[in-house]
């Protein structure tokens, strides 16, 4: 299967098999951009691809997934480093800053730099790029697809909920089992937005519509977290959300 690269703004495709190990691509992007495969980082949408694993591990990555590539800069190219250089747009509800942040700090590290230049306090901050919250404040920017003129929007926490807070929502959502379960059956489900993958579970496994198994939820080739809502992922009104049996480790780290 053919699938698509993505580093510096630019995408290139390579292709690969099913039973390719995680480490044999590396070196084939080695071959083609001169970056050691050990310094080389792939993930899909902010999972990363394990050394030890083969692409039929990933169920996610398909014909023409994109799987992002970033990696450490070396003394042997110190040009990477400006390549990781980016500028984004913060935007506040009467206002906007543009800030120069590189793509490997952390999400904790971009809330530090808008504290300096805007003094809004970090324990109030909420960010969100493309309807998906940052909460993870470990976690790199590139690991959430942030990329030159991403715009990144703040809304502010308060001790009630205030009109900064992102809304709550009801979505109409669409539950499709896998053919193995339930012969594909597409299921109808009403849930807020701020409901977790786990709390949607619960729904479908109270009402009887799923047997009591171990279930694994994705979203546009995305492997869903049981304790993120469905906003943090991106889910919209309409979205399909497909499910098989069975049970997920995250590797790394």
């Amino acid at each position: 299967m053919r699938i698509i690269i993505v580093a510096w703004e630019h995408e290139f495709s390579i292709e690969v098999g099913h039973q390719e190990p995680v480490l044999e691509i590396k070196r084939k992007i080695e071959q083609l951009l001169g970056i050691p495969a050990a310094s080389q980082t792939l993930a899909v949408s902010g999972w990363e691809l394990v050394d030890g694993l083969d692409m039929e591990d990933y169920p996610i990555v398909t014909e023409g997934t994109k799987i992002d590539l970033t990696f450490k800069p070396t003394l042997e190219n110190p040009y990477l480093n400006q390549q990781n250089k980016i500028q984004i747009i913060v935007k506040f509800s009467a206002r906007q800053i543009k800030i120069e942040v590189d793509r490997t700090e952390t999400v904790r590290s971009l809330k530090e730099k808008i504290h300096i230049i805007d003094s809004t306090p970090i324990k109030r901050m909420l960010l969100f790029f493309s309807g998906i919250e940052l909460d993870e404040d470990f976690r790199n920017l590139s690991e959430y697809g942030i990329r030159e003129s991403s715009e990144i929007i703040v809304y502010l926490k308060s001790m009630n909920r205030g009109r900064d807070d992102p809304p709550t929502k009801k979505l109409s959502i669409i539950v499709q089992t896998a053919s193995s379960l339930l012969n594909g059956a597409s299921i109808p489900v009403e849930i807020q937005d701020s409901s977790t993958v786990r709390d949607l579970r619960e729904v479908l496994l109270s009402r009887k519509i799923l047997p009591q198994e171990d279930y694994l939820f994705i979203h546009k080739q995305r492997i869903m977290r049981d304790n993120c809502s469905l906003r943090w992922h991106g889910v919209e009104n309409g979205d399909i959300l497909y499910v098989f049996k069975g049970t997920v480790s995250r590797g790394g780290n």
